[in-house]
C-alpha cells in the first residue's frame, strides 16, 4: 500500500541516506555541502512553514522523500509552490508513486496558481514524468546571488 506522510525528526536515519543518494545522482548538477543538507532536513521537520518535508511509503516502509515550499510570484498573480526535491529508491520507481505524490500535493493546495520545479535535462526519466504531468520548460534562465 502506498502512502504519503509528513516528515518527522524520527525519520532522519531513513531519509538522510536518500538525500545523499539524490545529491549524488544525475538529478543534481553540482555538489552541495553536507551541512546544508542537514539544515534542509531540520527546516523540513521544524514548525516553521517555509519548507515542508514528506515521505513516500510502501507497505509502511519509507521509499522516498519530497520537499516543497510556497512563495508568491507577481507574474502569476499569487502563490506558487516549488517542488524542491523528489527522490524514490530504485525499487519504488516505475510504480506511479511520483505521479501520485505530485497529484496529492497539488490537490491539497487549491490556492496555488503555479507549480514549479527544477530538473536537469540529463535526468530523462524525471523530465518524462514532469511533462506527462503537464509541466513545461520556461524560456528564461535563472540567476542567483548566494549569501
Amino acid at each position: 500500500m502506498f502512502a504519503i506522510e509528513k516528515m518527522t525528526e524520527e525519520m532522519r536515519p531513513e531519509v538522510m541516506p536518500m538525500v545523499d543518494a539524490f545529491y549524488h545522482s544525475d538529478a543534481v548538477s553540482h555538489e552541495v555541502e553536507r551541512e546544508k543538507l542537514e539544515q534542509t532536513f531540520a527546516d523540513a521537520v521544524s514548525a516553521d512553514p517555509i519548507l515542508e518535508g514528506y515521505v513516500l511509503k510502501e507497505d509502511e516502509h519509507i521509499v522516498g522523500f519530497g520537499y516543497v515550499t510556497v512563495y508568491c510570484a507577481c507574474e502569476v498573480g499569487g502563490r506558487c509552490l516549488m517542488f524542491e526535491e523528489l527522490y524514490l529508491k530504485e525499487e519504488a520507481r516505475g510504480k506511479g508513486y511520483g505521479s501520485r505524490y505530485f497529484e496529492a500535493v497539488m490537490k491539497a493546495r487549491p490556492e496555488v496558481k503555479r507549480f514549479r520545479l527544477e530538473v536537469t535535462k540529463s535526468n530523462e526519466g524525471a523530465v518524462r514524468l514532469y511533462q506527462k504531468l503537464g509541466f513545461e520548460f520556461l524560456d528564461y534562465d535563472q540567476m542567483v546571488l548566494d549569501r
